[in-house]
This record gives structure tokens, sequence and C-alpha cells, in this order.
């Protein structure tokens, strides 16, 4: 597996951004409200804080304040550069200086494991090739290799090993390099859609049907209609907001429930990525003012392996990024698919042709940046996934 040479630095327990939130004070406050706000939202609020950034005496969340890492420098530098032609089956990790790829995950750390579960899997493309930012989500039942734990489900990476082991996942299997992470839990996603005022969704009757019966049933509200209105433009809350990301349909009877919503995992990523999409179009046009009570408000619920560096070079580019159009995706791509009974984690979504899905992955992420179709020679990344 070609990824020896990416130096990740894993932070991914909470208990370690809390301890630093006590030790340091209100100025890593601000600045891990702000990474929160920054990946939960696609972006939208970097040109706003900029100025706030260099004004503060940043403190590295990694430990390595007085010894920046060579990668992170590297990595700001690169973003910034010239980029290289690409070549499938080379057997490398493919990997553009010009493109940043950085997986979103939304974590349900609820339980006892040490990293939760993600059914939120969102890799974040910044394309200054094509002045693009890329949505692109993996398929939680995706059946593929995890880096020593053999063929299981692809969010039984997050179980096993957190972001690091996930990203290593993605990578072994799909050939494309991801440079930083980013995790945030679901309370702060309800703490962020509310400081917000809300969020103004296109939604169905069927999924107000769900939003108000998992509101009912969790207890989260005294009565079963929370949501009045007809479908079309509803306001949504927190709570209503991270039900609408999660909804992926309701069997009739399940949970003993006497309605039955049409929907899949298929549909739950869709409405992930809208959702996302939508939050980063809304704070286009916040001001100042409206950032600082996001900061003030939100808690430091957030990890990442971004450094001053990189959220230096993101910031000063901000104004650009604003005006890109948004795209999305989902992986595996439809035509490459199938679902399979007969596995030992029982039904998956298996992949029919891994090479056709690495080809597919690349050339929505790296356009015509891609050169060669074949990528029967990347036997970094095949191997280890069949």
């Amino acid at each position: 597996m070609a990824n020896s040479n990416r130096h990740l630095v894993d932070i991914s327990s909470n208990t370690q951004v809390f301890k630093l939130y006590n030790k340091k004070g209100r100025t890593v406050r601000i600045l891990c409200l702000i990474f929160s706000i920054l990946f939960m939202l696609g972006g939208g609020a970097m040109v706003y804080y900029y100025a706030l950034l260099n004004s503060l005496n940043f403190v590295d969340i990694s430990g390595n304040n007085d010894t920046p890492d060579s990668t992170s420098t590297t990595l700001a530098a690169e973003f910034s550069g010239d980029g290289t032609q690409l070549t499938i089956g080379d057997g490398q990790l493919l990997q553009d200086s010009k493109v940043l790829n950085v997986m979103l995950f939304g974590e349900d750390n609820s339980g006892d494991d040490k990293y939760g579960r993600t059914d939120t899997m969102i890799m974040m493309s910044i394309d200054n090739w094509h002045k693009k930012l890329k949505l692109t989500s993996f398929q939680r039942d995706t059946y593929v290799y995890i880096p020593g734990y053999g063929e299981n489900k692809i969010n039984a990476a997050y179980t096993y090993g957190g972001p690091k082991l996930t990203i290593e996942t993605i990578e072994a299997n799909f050939g494309i390099k991801i440079d930083r992470y980013a995790v945030v839990d679901f309370d702060s996603f309800i703490d962020i859609i509310d400081t917000l005022g809300g969020i103004d969704m296109e939604v169905t009757q069927d999924e107000i049907d769900y939003i108000n019966y998992q509101m009912y049933k969790n207890e989260q509200v005294d009565e079963y209609t929370t949501i009045k209105d007809a479908p079309g433009m509803v306001h949504l809350n927190g709570q209503e907001a991270l039900w609408y990301a999660r909804d992926r349909g309701l069997s009739k009877g399940e949970d003993n429930n006497e309605i039955g919503i049409d929907g899949d995992d298929w549909d739950r990523t869709s409405r992930q990525r809208k959702l996302l999409e939508k939050m980063f179009n809304d704070l286009k046009g916040a001001d100042l003012a409206k950032i600082v009570s996001i900061v003030s408000t939100v808690g430091p619920m957030v990890t990442t392996n971004l450094k001053k560096a990189e959220i230096t070079a993101l910031v000063s580019h901000a104004p650009t990024y604003l005006s890109y159009t948004v795209e999305q995706s989902y992986v595996p791509t439809e035509g490459l698919w199938y679902y399979e009974n007969d596995t030992p984690v029982g039904s998956v979504i298996a992949i029919a042709d891994m090479n056709a899905q690495r080809l597919e992955f690349a050339k929505f992420i790296y356009e015509d940046r891609l050169s060669g179709g074949d990528t029967s020679s990347n036997s970094s990344t095949s191997s280890a996934a069949n």
C-alpha cells in the first residue's frame, strides 16, 4: 500500500481536544471552534476569520507548534504550486498539488467504542484547476479490504482505527491520496445549525414524516408532529437537520412503528451532501459578527490534523474558493456495484470491477489532469483490495 510518505498526526481522541481546551484558554477555544465551523460547513467561513487567525498566537493542536511539521509546510506550499500530471497505473497514490482532499467524518460517539461510529464519510476536494469544490460520499456498506483486518464494510475501519485507518482503507482500495481529515460529532453538528439560526432545506413529505417520527420516538419533542409545514422549503433546527441527514428510510414495523417510509443509504448520503452544500452556500453572505457569534457559542468538539500553515494557505485563497461551483458524487459508482449477501459480515455493497471504480473516482476528482486509463498495473492498491 503506497501511503508510507503520508505522515498523519492522529489526534482523533476528543479527550485530547478537551485537555487542550482547558489548558490553553480562549485563544485555543476560538481556533477549535473555527475548525469545527470550517469543516462541517465546507469552508464557507474561512474568509471571515483570516484576519483573526493572523493576529492570534496560534497553538498547533498536534503539539508541534515549535517545530513545524515538514508535511504541513510542504502541503501549504504545494497547494499554490503548478501541479503535476497524473497517471493511472504507475503504482502510486494519485495526488495533485493543486487539489486538496480532506476527509470529513460525522461521528456518533454515544457508545463505548474508542472511535464511535461514522455513517458520514465525505471527501471534500478543493480543485483549483477546474475551480470546483467536490463532495464525494462513501457508502458505509461498501465491501473493501481494511489494512490489518481483512475484508469488511468500509465503516468498520472507523470503529477499528478511527480517521487514520479509514483514510488508509480508502487509499488502499481506491488509489487517491487523502491529505487531511476533520471529525465533527452529532452534538457539535446540532449546535452549529442552531447557532446559525437553523437551515432552510427543500424536503418531501416522507422526509418530514421521518423527522417527526424520530423526534418523537427519541423524546426530543412532546408532540408527534413537530414539523407542521407542507412539503417544500422548510426551516429545520439543529436536531431536525441531524435527522434529515441521517434519514435512510423506515420499514413498516421497524422499531414497532406503524408507518413505512421509502429510502436507503444512497438517499441518506445524498441528503448529507445537499445539506453540506446548502450550509456552504448560506455562509457566503455571513458577516464577521455572525462568525463571532458562532465562535462564542459552539463548543470545541472537533478533531483535525491540519496545521497553521495549511489553514493560512486555505484562508488566503478563501475569496476564490467561495466562487467555486459545487459538484457531488459517490463511491461506488452506479453500474459498478451489486448487493452481495453471502459474506462473513452479511449483506454488503460489492464492487464488480475495482480497477474501473478507481478510474471513475479519479476522473471525477482530477478530470483532464488524469492521463492513462488502465488501472491494471496499479499494484500498490489493487493487491491490497483484492
